[in-house]
């Protein structure tokens, strides 16, 4: 089949809107239609409701798109005028509203237009594909099938496939193959069911954990302590989950769901959507959205108190953050303290949590063939750390199954063949899930995933110390991972990269990825060993030091003796950022945001940052010439601590060079980087490394005067505050190139000098330790 360069998406709306920015980040050519409004006058738009969904991309946040320019790949029209250009598109997207009639007369109307090879998928979350189907041509129903995307489309993981025994095999292909490398999913089979897999135990979850609520006068921030984190869910909780995903969705979700399902499925035992929600809705409370849900923010109140909903009296109250005793328990002693806990909080743990994990375990193989696509899909569809399959993992199968029976409730058949073994177990190295017919089978990765998880169960590390592992990926190349509190930096991880330099060669390795599977790749230096020396009188000892190592090892990762390839994902910032700045290349997924973020601490770079973005922006074959030019830029992304919110954005700040390589899918950012290891583990054997120091003619005094005035410029508009502006002078100090004229050339050896000087200056300042202090104990920056 031809490749997808060109998409139609019918349906602006939240959905569809996000889908056409997803595809237009993935490279491909994306038409964007909608009705025509009614009671246009003549000269009115026709095409408006697209067009103003666009327009809602410039504010929305987070971003639909990963850099601005990619808006020009998407062409606004509408249904009326504009249907026939489909005829140019390799893949039409329907995401119109949830009604069987509205799908099936667009449907007519595409067959007359689209080209004979032309894909058809529904973005439906309710309605049968062969309700979808019914009547249409062959040759429609060979190239049909439904992906459900989850909203924000950018973000969220999940794409659900369901697909009918007419869908030609080529044509499934050629999605999975697009969706898993394109646009970054993760794909999940799924049976033709009502909800499909997350929906259907999603939308479960929350209806029960609402009317337990109720039912138990539970109080709204208890419920959401408990079934938070504590049970391996968003640390939103339910409530603060609905009102971030809309509450006026619910009903709808809810009298779909209801409407389809047989009458005898435990959902239907729920009961509508109470009374409570639909008064919310009518008053304006849809969450987030809205003027507020089950929280909101106090009217009128400048310092922006949160408040909660009493469930009883309708009331709002301040928000009191409670930390009941059960959640307590389960933070000593695991899932099962929290889920035994005699007090409400357990109760209600206990109650809602066994009602959904017995319900997904009942709905396999129903809804899907496995119950590893059920987990996957919870974590990527409704953001759970831990899977239904995995929770009950937790408990223990054979413990979940003896009490649903001690309480007279069915166990469900999975449950009782897994006869007390493990949903999940390792065998030889390999994870394996339990199938329906009670049997372990290999959980299967796609060809070209490559991921760290299954390297650990299959081997042990090569080295390890308290904040670092080294391990090996395969074919001579060895994998560093940072195992610290948020992968933040302390002197083991320096001395691992030491000891990866000097070791790894004579081990018979030939390449080094630097990569992790958190949530970030690191969030930077870990500032708490900061107010601890300071604490202990040692800082002045301590600062100087740890520069020096930081300064040295990253100097030394820099002219390594094989090449190394950095692979973030998510946060990489501070330190984090600048051990990246030395890497010899950079395989970056498509979601890391990066940046230099030292001022919010009341620092400047210490590790080579200031020096490396001075360098990149010096020698950037695009940006003008003239030694200002760089100068300014790296001031101005440094001194506004500025963090790239996608790669390609990263790609423009000079953080990744243009011809780093950016990965949609996260599960293959590992391989992808390995390959490109060994690429240039073949140059690095026959040439050696060819990286090139950096030398600097930079202004000096002149520079760092001009630098100066603009930031007090600044400061008369408010806009910096008086230790913003002492952090902006000593880095206009480092990045002018201090005492230095402009005809003599500084190496990087001078300008790290700089770097360290201006550093330790501002760490003995008093607002300096102040906004460390409140980093740590706010988690936000100060403002002094």
């Amino acid at each position: 089949m031809p490749e997808i360069k060109k998409v139609c998406v019918i349906g602006a709306g939240v959905m569809g809107a996000g889908i056409a920015a997803q595809i237009a980040n993935s490279g491909a050519e994306v038409l964007l239609l909608d009705i025509v409004p009614k009671g246009l006058k003549k000269g009115d738009d026709r095409s408006v409701i697209a067009k103003t969904a666009l327009a809602k991309f410039r504010k929305a946040k987070p971003a639909p798109l990963m850099h601005k320019s990619f808006m020009r790949r998407i062409t606004p029209g509408n249904i009326d005028d504009d249907l026939g250009k489909i005829s140019g598109c390799d893949w039409v997207i329907e995401a119109v509203i949830e009604r069987l009639d509205i799908k099936r007369d667009l449907y007519k109307k595409i067959e007359r237009h689209r080209k004979k090879t032309a894909i058809i998928s529904s973005n439906t979350s309710t309605i049968p594909l062969e309700d979808l189907t019914k009547g249409f041509s062959d040759n429609f129903k060979k190239h049909f099938l439904i992906t459900h995307f989850f909203n924000p489309p950018r973000y969220m993981r999940l794409l659900e496939i369901v697909t009918s025994k007419a869908t030609d095999k080529k044509v499934e292909e050629k999605i999975r193959q697009f969706g898993d490398e394109r646009l970054g999913k993760s794909l999940v089979d799924c049976n033709d069911t009502p909800g499909f897999i997350a929906n259907r135990i999603g939308t479960f979850w929350l209806h029960c954990a609402v009317v337990t609520a109720l039912e138990q006068n539970m109080d709204v921030e208890a419920a959401d302590a408990v079934l938070g984190r504590p049970a391996g869910v968003p640390k939103t909780g339910v409530f603060g989950l609905l009102d971030l995903v809309g509450l006026d969705l619910v009903p709808h979700l809810l009298s779909s769901l209801q409407d389809t399902l047989d009458k005898k499925d435990p959902f239907q035992d729920l009961g509508p959507a109470p009374k409570l929600l639909n008064k919310l809705i009518k008053d304006g409370y849809t969450g987030r959205k809205g003027k507020g849900g089950f929280y909101r923010l106090k009217p009128n109140d400048k310092n922006k108190t949160k408040q909660v909903l009493d469930l009883k009296t309708l009331e709002y109250a301040d928000a009191k953050r409670p930390k009941p005793a059960a959640m307590k328990a389960s933070k000593k002693s695991g899932l099962k303290a929290l889920v035994t806990h005699d007090s409400p909080e357990g109760k209600y743990a206990w109650t809602v949590l066994s009602h959904t994990l017995a319900y997904a375990v009942a709905l396999v193989p129903e809804i899907a063939g496995n119950p590893e696509l059920v987990d996957r899909a919870m974590k990527l569809g409704y953001n759970w750390k831990t899977g239904p399959f995995e929770l009950i993992d937790k408990l223990g199968t054979g413990w979940f199954a003896e009490r649903l029976k001690a309480e007279g409730r069915p166990v469900p058949p999975l449950l009782e063949k897994a006869a007390g073994r493990p949903f999940y177990m390792v065998k030889e190295g390999k994870l394996h899930v339990l199938n329906v017919q009670g049997k372990y089978q290999k959980v299967q990765r796609p060809k070209g995933v490559l991921l760290l998880e299954d390297v650990k169960r299959a081997s042990q590390p090569i080295w390890k110390n308290m904040s670092a592992c080294v391990w090996d990926v395969g074919d001579g190349v060895a994998c560093l991972e940072f195992t610290s509190k948020m992968n933040s930096f302390d002197p083991f991880i320096m001395w691992m990269i030491q000891k990866c330099i000097k070791r790894l060669p004579s081990k018979g390795f030939k390449a080094l990825v630097i990569h992790n599977e958190g949530t970030n790749f690191s969030v930077g230096a870990n500032i708490g060993l900061f107010k601890f020396a300071a604490k202990l009188g040692l800082a002045w000892y301590f600062i100087p030091w740890i520069l020096r190592l930081g300064q040295g090892t990253f100097q030394k990762l820099k002219y390594a003796p094989f090449p190394v390839v950095g692979a973030p994902s998510g946060m990489a910032l501070g330190g984090g950022c600048e051990v990246l700045l030395h890497c010899h290349h950079i395989t970056a997924h498509a979601e890391t945001y990066i940046g230099l973020v030292e001022a919010g601490v009341g620092l400047i770079p210490g590790w080579g940052g200031c020096k490396e973005m001075l360098g990149r922006w010096a020698t950037n074959p695009k940006a003008p010439k003239g030694p200002m030019v760089a100068t300014g830029k790296a001031f101005e992304l440094i001194g506004t601590a500025h963090v790239a919110t996608s790669a390609f954005e990263a790609q423009e700040g000079q953080f990744f060079r243009h011809d780093d390589t950016v990965v949609m899918n996260r599960d293959r950012l590992l391989a992808t980087a390995k390959a490109k290891a060994l690429e240039m583990a073949k140059i690095y054997k026959k040439n050696g490394n060819p990286t090139e120091p950096f030398m600097f003619r930079l202004a000096g005094p002149s520079a760092a005067a001009a630098l100066k005035l603009a930031v007090r410029d600044f400061e008369k508009k408010g806009v910096a505050t008086p230790h913003d502006v002492t952090i902006a002078h000593a880095l206009a100090e480092v990045l002018s190139g201090g005492k230095t004229d402009g005809t003599k050339e500084l190496t990087e050896t001078e300008l790290l000098k700089l770097e360290r000087v201006e550093f330790v200056r501002l760490s003995k300042t008093k607002e300096t330790y102040d906004r460390v202090n409140h980093m740590l104990t706010k988690g936000k920056p100060l403002r002094n």
